[in-house]
């Protein structure tokens, strides 16, 4: 079964561009991460306030911060797809490395996403 692409655009053939099930739930995990709490008004607590610690000091504090934040939106907002099974962070400069593996419930695969924050 397919999904709508995210970000939303069209294909060649003019038509919503779609994504199979695993690019799908990838997609989701990264507009957890990247949706600041607020953003959206219909679910003002969706997200995960990732951005807002780029601007934070780099230290220890910050990527277990981090850790924790992300672990918790995904298993709210995405625990019926998935389940955490790790995440990695490391602080660059400006820049939040922030790496995610998890299992897809449905058929039970483990997957691994990367995701990078910040000023590049």
């Amino acid at each position: 079964m397919t999904q709508i692409d995210y970000p939303f655009h069209f294909g060649s053939g003019g038509r919503t561009s779609q994504a199979e099930k695993e690019k799908h739930i990838r997609d989701l995990i990264e507009q957890v991460l990247f949706t600041t709490p607020g953003e959206r008004v219909n679910r003002p607590t969706f997200g995960s306030g990732l951005m807002a610690l780029v601007f934070e000091p780099n230290s220890d504090e910050l990527v277990t911060t981090t850790q924790f934040l992300v672990q918790g939106a995904l298993q709210q907002w995405l625990g019926h797809l998935i389940q955490v099974e790790e995440v990695k962070v490391e602080s660059k400069e400006a820049t939040l490395l922030v790496d995610v593996k998890y299992v897809i419930k449905r058929d039970q695969q483990q997957h691994e996403a990367h995701f990078t924050s910040g000023g590049m």
